[in-house]
């Protein structure tokens, strides 16, 4: 066998550990931070048996490390560069499998007409301090990484932090990804009070990916 199928054997391995949608949102899950393994089998509704097991096909194909601590096994992602790849196989699929178009005109395209701000477009603004940012995943993966400045309100938790928000600033939230419902959630509770709101065009693991600026921690003690 030649050198070069012999590299693309290797390539087919780390695909073909891609080529199941389990696996697919354990990756989404990593990408807010690592996390132990029955942390992601809440995460993703799958017994801990089964998400065991497909993390360990992605440890094989070099997608995923993990490391142990006490009794339990912590996994993270192997490079910040995965949602990058994982984004790419989306848009491709966007583009040219006709169910993919429908689901996301079904189910996406509805919740919101606007159209959502860039991360160039946002980190402008973040710059210039004129736009609220909120991020509205859970404390733990916010406190894991999260965009500068942004304010942590978890989705649950926003009806309770409405008064205390701006109404003379456009408000972006952001959550796990393009994909991701919590920034959609947040968005139409926010303009149904009243609020300027608009969404990131996709979510914090495609902003870390482009090695943007990340801050970690809680609000009084980031680093």
């Amino acid at each position: 066998m030649s050198p070069k199928k012999k590299l693309f054997e290797q390539f087919a391995r780390v695909a073909k550990s891609l080529a199941s949608p389990n696996r697919l949102e354990l990756l989404e899950s990593l990408a807010q931070g690592e996390k132990s393994v029955d942390a992601l089998a809440q995460a993703t509704g799958m017994s801990v048996a089964n998400t065991s097991h497909h993390l360990q096909i992605l440890r094989d194909s070099g997608l995923a490390e993990s490391r142990r601590e006490g009794l339990q096994v912590i996994y993270r992602l192997s490079d910040d560069q995965i949602p990058a790849l994982m984004g790419g196989i989306s848009r491709i699929a966007e583009k040219h499998l006709a169910e993919v178009e429908r689901i996301v005109q079904e189910h996406f395209d509805p919740r919101d007409s606007l159209t959502p701000v860039g991360r160039n477009e946002l980190m402008a603004r973040v710059r210039e301090g004129g736009t609220m940012v909120i991020d509205v995943r859970p404390a733990a993966e916010y406190e894991a990484g999260h965009i500068p400045g942004a304010v942590n309100i978890p989705v649950d938790d926003l009806p309770q932090h409405l008064e205390a928000l701006p109404h003379g600033q456009e408000i972006v939230a952001y959550c796990r990804g393009p994909y991701c419902m919590l920034a959609f959630d947040a968005v139409a509770a926010l303009r149904e009070a009243g609020y300027q709101a608009r969404r990131l065009e996709d979510g914090f693991p495609e902003w870390k990916a482009e090695s943007r600026p990340v801050e970690r921690g809680a609000p009084d003690s980031k680093t």
